[in-house]
C-alpha cells in the first residue's frame, strides 16, 4: 500500500505563517467556484480563491503563490495555479485574481501556465470515483524580489528554482471528491 503522499515531505523546513480565505476552509470541500467548469465539473466557475497572509518573515523580498493536488491520478499530482514575483507588500489576492487576464494580479507578477498549460486557475476536478483529493494552497515567502524562470515554465520547475530561496510557507489545504 503507498502511503498518503505528503507534498511538503522532502521541502526544506522553514517558519510557518498564516494563511486564510473568504472562499475556502481548511480541510473542507471546495465550494463550486473553486471546482473545474473547464474540466466539465457541474457548477465549476475555475474562480480561484480569496487569499489572505500574515505573519511572513520581515526580510521576505517576494511571494510565490501555488495550488497543488498531490491525489491525482498522475504520478505526479496536478498544478492548478502558480503564480511568482508578488512583491513583498501585497498580502492579499482577491477572489478570482487567476482568471487569466492578470487584471486583478499585482503588476509584474507571473502567473505560469498549469498543468493544463492555461496561465490561470483551473479548478479541483478529481475524476469520478477516485475518492477524496486534496488542494494545496501555498504561499511562500521568498529571499529574491524575482524569480528567474521563462514564463511558460512549469510550476513543478518554479518550485525546484525557489526550493533554496524560501523563508516561509503558509499552507491551507481544502479537498473534494466526485461521486462514481
Amino acid at each position: 500500500m503507498i502511503a498518503e503522499n505528503d507534498p511538503f515531505a522532502r521541502l526544506p523546513e522553514v517558519p510557518r505563517f498564516t494563511l486564510a480565505s473568504k472562499d475556502i476552509t481548511e480541510g473542507q470541500p471546495l465550494p463550486a467556484a473553486q471546482l473545474s467548469g473547464i474540466f466539465g465539473v457541474p457548477g465549476g466557475g475555475d474562480v480561484s480563491p480569496q487569499l489572505s497572509w500574515s505573519g511572513a518573515p520581515e526580510e521576505t523580498k517576494s511571494y510565490v503563490v501555488t495550488v497543488y493536488d498531490p491525489d491525482a491520478p498522475t504520478g505526479s499530482g496536478f498544478w492548478h495555479w502558480a503564480v511568482a514575483d508578488i512583491p513583498p507588500s501585497m498580502t492579499e489576492l482577491p477572489s478570482d485574481a487567476g482568471n487569466g487576464t492578470r487584471d486583478l494580479l499585482p503588476p509584474g507578477a507571473l502567473e505560469l501556465p498549469n498543468d493544463a498549460r492555461t496561465a490561470r486557475y483551473v479548478g479541483g476536478a478529481p475524476p469520478a470515483g477516485h475518492g477524496r483529493h486534496r488542494y494545496c494552497v501555498v504561499v511562500q515567502a521568498l529571499d529574491v524580489q524575482r524569480i528567474d524562470v521563462p514564463a511558460d515554465a512549469t510550476p513543478a520547475f518554479l518550485g525546484f528554482t525557489v526550493a533554496s530561496q524560501v523563508l516561509g510557507r503558509a499552507v491551507l489545504v481544502a479537498t473534494a471528491g466526485t461521486a462514481g
